[in-house]
């Protein structure tokens, strides 16, 4: 668009001379500052042209700012004044339907759209949301409140969808907030991340696009920030000023960010963009409604009101193509919100909005003003009586708004008088603050804070100083060298000048799921909107009820961030369940959560399903993250329908694996699992009996491969032989061949100490490598001087091995004592560092098997050390009787004597299986062993035993 003196203005438009006298002075000031009138002057003249074609506009255009007070203020006054019949307001059209729910909450909060399940976007921006955050100190809010309790107004929101939000994002997955993203200053407060990483939307984008002009307003205004700037030389001069006043100064503001914004193209067309979107909308809907543009007030952004689109107005040309939104299905909901949370949200510095706040207050305190306020807002005071509201001025001829930029510019700044009584009560009450926070702070430090306040803002040209001011004074007098709490000063004026305002979503207007949870959990008597940790008891025992309560509790947490149900006592395992349960909720605190898990579906046990199923079928789903949502949906969903469906997905997912990165999970997984369906079910699951069927045929054939493959650790390959070991009995009856794992464990040939040790444990467990060969190689190793730098990583693998064949471990306490034992202090000292981060880093769970055989094995008193001998080198005497073996004396065996002292016990077994027969004497020679008479009365066993040798 041109920057002529005449763009957009017709030869002879009424009103063309309404700011003559202005355009003559910026004339002569351009051609004296600028060595020529060219491109000053096109600057200049363009601000006060698009301010005329604002002004001429007859649909009523009110320029706002985003949770500005003077906005708010001056939007109650013109309402009261106008009483407009329809109003047009920036903001997502799709979020109308939930702005009637801001009556069942407290401010603040935001307004969000929502999608999770996305079609039309990229897959990794998924999920999808937009905010729009309100507060009473915003003039959206007051036209919100004003449409929607006046009989006959209608409240039309012209903004694009959040459909189009992201439909005219150009970054191609890079998705940012529209402002700024995080404080200016930084906010530890867990309360800055109330919106999550939802996208805002807001009203009126008031802030320098060009860096140069930002940092010029900052040094010459002697402020720090932006929102420091904005307080000082336009909110607080704005708010004493007049309707016409107020909408020509913002026009001014919004069209000089607009005409010195930086050449970004991509966000100058988004802007440009909605400008048309919105004048499109609003032009259909006088077609059709009827309504005269007269009665009509259209609320926007002072950087959207200075446009220069070609649709802009109601006679604007142009035609602008509205696409359609994609098949993305948006949930829309309130969340709560915060004054950290929008600072965070757009850039702002931190505690701006809740200075903003105080100023807000204190407007209307001096105004008068009643300003509009939703019937049955949480916490609204009774409305104040008519005879007491200031008297609704009457609205200003059109000649007299025609030029009132020339004597606002002109007018010197008002510097307001020291109000010392309300700067002596900020200075006492941040010296109590800072004493109740841990600080040394005394009635000195209150002085010292009252005069450095007064001497700072002297030195920034003020004669009051600004909550700024007293918040630089407070720093700099109380401030130490370290925070000895858990807020240093500069949040400690924050909180004192109006604090951070947490908002909350009523009962009704929260989504089903929301609602339900909280009416499931009513009997644990708890005020669960509430911030804050409440500890909750239940004892099922006492009160049955409570099951149902602890059901929710525990989807909750596996459902709701860290924080929101966190168990103190008691626990849910699979066959498992505490008959008494302590908890801490805090659910008020983590609303935002539990509002977008109801976008999910209408009650907890629906959302869990969905997500079971989408961890089990997503495109990165593995067999461990399978077997875990089939164990979830045996913990809180009960039944078999979903466990066995999921446990058949796990099937797939397994046989289709070629890495056996997952094994210790799934071993873990699996041992559990058939542990509890061989307790709780008289048979076991299908799936269970394919799973075990498949695993042992899949780990056998991965496993010679897994023993050399350098990315394969020991631990993996330990789980995979703990899977072959643990399950042959099941898998060989359910038809396998333990040929199979023979020849596996044959063709692997490991090099790496751990994976050696682990082969050794495996031959071991098959019977090809018997104990006696085995202890012969770990003494040889000890033995080698070439071998002991790398003995602890032998140690770390016959510790792995305790996984798949637990009873080694006498046979690894042997190992670890004999090197002990064997090894010089030379050798050993340098060893010993490594010996410890190997066990300790690969087999630390393993390490309480290792303590329990150690002490098995080891003398439980000290004095008895001395003397003692380690097992593995008894020497059994000459000649001594052999445990399980006939004694020289006669063929009664050492255990058969037991059974000669006492045969009643026999004697009763015999009778039960309805035998016979007499005792032989203990002792007796030459008496036939009890055995070969069974055999003799039965021979055909033995006959079928002795042509299947032979066969073979």
């Amino acid at each position: 668009m041109s920057g002529s003196p005449t763009d957009g203005l017709g030869e002879n438009a009424p009103g063309e001379t309404s700011f003559a006298a202005l355009r003559g002075q910026l004339h002569e000031a351009a051609t004296a500052f600028a060595d020529g009138p060219d491109a000053l002057e096109g600057i200049l003249l363009g601000m006060v042209d698009d301010v005329d074609r604002a002004v001429r506009e007859p649909l009523e255009i009110f320029p706002v700012c985003h949770h500005s007070p003077a906005s708010a203020l001056a939007m109650a006054r013109r309402l009261r004044e106008k009483q407009p019949k329809v109003v047009y307001l920036e903001l997502c059209e799709d979020m109308a339907p939930l702005l009637d729910e801001l009556r069942n909450c407290r401010l603040p909060v935001a307004v969000q759209a929502f999608a999770s399940d996305i079609d039309g976007f990229p897959a990794e921006w998924a999920p999808l949301s937009v905010v729009a955050p309100i507060t009473e100190a915003s003039a959206e809010y007051q036209a919100i409140a004003y449409a929607l309790d006046t009989p006959g107004v209608e409240l039309v929101l012209v903004d694009r969808s959040s459909d189009h939000v992201f439909q005219w994002d150009g970054r191609h997955g890079e998705r940012a907030p529209e402002g700024a993203s995080g404080a200016a200053d930084g906010s530890p407060e867990p309360e800055a991340a109330l919106h999550g990483e939802a996208v805002g939307v807001e009203i009126g984008d008031l802030r320098p696009r060009f860096a140069e002009l930002e940092e010029h307003l900052l040094r010459h205004g002697k402020v720090r920030h932006w929102s420091e700037w904005w307080h000082q030389y336009v909110e607080i001069p704005l708010g004493d000023s007049d309707h016409a006043a107020y909408r020509q100064v913002m026009f001014l503001v919004g069209s000089l960010f607009r005409r010195l914004a930086p050449g970004d193209g991509e966000r100058l067309r988004v802007d440009e963009d909605r400008e048309r979107y919105m004048w499109t909308r609003m032009r259909e809907h006088l077609a059709s409604s009827g309504a005269d543009p007269e009665d009509c007030l259209y609320v926007c952004g002072a950087f959207h009101a200075a446009s220069r689109v070609e649709e802009f107005g109601v006679a604007g040309g142009g035609s602008f193509s509205i696409s359609p939104r994609s098949a993305t299905t948006w949930q829309h909901g309130l969340i709560p919100s915060s004054h950290a949370a929008i600072e965070a949200q757009f850039g702002l510095a931190t505690g701006s909005v809740s200075i903003a706040a105080t100023q807000w207050t204190k407007n209307l305190e001096r105004t008068r003003i009643q300003p509009y306020r939703l019937a049955g807002q949480d916490g609204a005071k009774k409305p104040r009586t008519p005879g007491r509201a200031a008297p609704a001025l009457p609205a200003p001829p059109p000649e007299a708004a025609a030029d009132r930029l020339s004597g606002f510019l002109r007018r010197p700044p008002v510097l307001d008088t020291l109000d010392e009584a309300e700067l002596l009560g900020w200075s006492v009450g941040i010296v109590r603050a800072a004493r109740r926070g841990g600080y040394l702070a005394s009635t000195a430090d209150a002085i010292a804070v009252f005069e450095t306040s007064i001497l700072l803002a002297g030195m920034r040209d003020r004669a009051k100083p600004t909550p700024y001011d007293f918040q630089d004074a407070a720093i700099t007098c109380i401030e130490k060298d370290a925070v000895p709490g858990r807020r240093d000063v500069r949040r400690l004026v924050e909180i004192m000048m109006g604090g951070d305002r947490i908002g909350r979503v009523g009962y009704d207007a929260l989504p089903p799921l929301a609602r339900d949870v909280h009416d499931r959990l009513a009997p644990l008597e708890l005020k669960l909107q509430q911030r804050g940790v409440q500890r909750a008891l239940l004892d099922m025992n006492a009160r049955p009820e409570l099951g149902a309560c602890s059901d929710v509790l525990w989807m909750l947490r596996r459902l709701m961030p860290h924080g929101t149900a966190r168990p103190i006592m008691g626990e849910r395992k699979l066959g498992e369940r505490s008959i008494q349960e302590s908890w801490d909720l805090a659910l008020g605190t983590h609303q935002r959560a539990l509002i977008e898990l109801g976008y999910e579906g209408v009650s907890i046990e629906q959302v869990l399903e969905q997500r079971l199923r989408r961890d089990a079928y997503g495109p990165r789903a593995t067999t461990a993250a399978v077997l875990a949502a089939v164990e979830d949906a045996t913990l809180y969903l009960g039944g078999r329908r979903l466990a066995d469906e999921l446990g058949a997905r796990a099937l797939e997912v397994l046989a289709a694996e070629r890495t056996v990165d997952g094994a210790p999970e799934v071993l873990r997984r699996v041992r559990g699992l058939l542990a509890y369906y061989r307790t709780g079910e008289p048979v076991l699951p299908p799936w269970v009996e394919s799973f075990v069927k498949t695993g042992y045929a899949h780990y056998c054939t991965l496993l010679p491969t897994a023993f050399t493959d350098e990315d394969v650790t020991a631990g993996q390959v330990a789980a995979m032989l703990g899977f072959l070991f643990s399950m042959e009995g099941l898998a060989l009856s359910l038809g396998c061949d333990r040929a199979q794992l023979e020849l596996a464990v044959a063709q692997s040939r490991p090099t790496d100490p751990e994976r050696t040790a682990l082969l050794w444990a495996a031959q071991v467990q098959l019977g090809a490598l018997t104990r006696a060969e085995l202890r012969e190689r770990c003494g040889e190793l000890l033995a080698n001087p070439m071998v002991v730098p790398a003995y602890p990583r032998y140690l770390s693998g016959f510790v792995h091995a305790l996984v798949p064949v637990p009873g080694l471990a006498d046979v690894v306490v042997e190992a670890v004592s004999n090197a002990f034992g064997r090894l010089p202090d030379a050798v050993l000292l340098p060893w010993l560092p490594t010996l410890i981060t190997t066990l300790r880093a690969g087999a630390a769970d393993l390490a309480p098997l290792l303590i329990r055989e150690a002490g098995r094995i080891f003398p439980a008193r000290l004095p008895a050390l001395d003397a003692w001998v380690p097992p593995w080198r008894e020497v059994p005497e000459a000649g001594a009787p052999v445990v399980g073996r006939a004694n020289a004396a006669g063929d009664g065996g050492r255990g058969a004597a037991l059974v000669f002292a006492h045969p009643a016990a026999l004697d009763a077994v015999a009778q039960l299986l309805g035998c016979d027969g007499a005792w032989a004497a203990s002792g007796a020679g030459g008496a036939r062993p009890g055995g070969v008479v069974l055999a003799a009365r039965h021979p055909e066993t033995a006959s079928a035993w002795e042509s299947l040798l032979t066969d073979a």
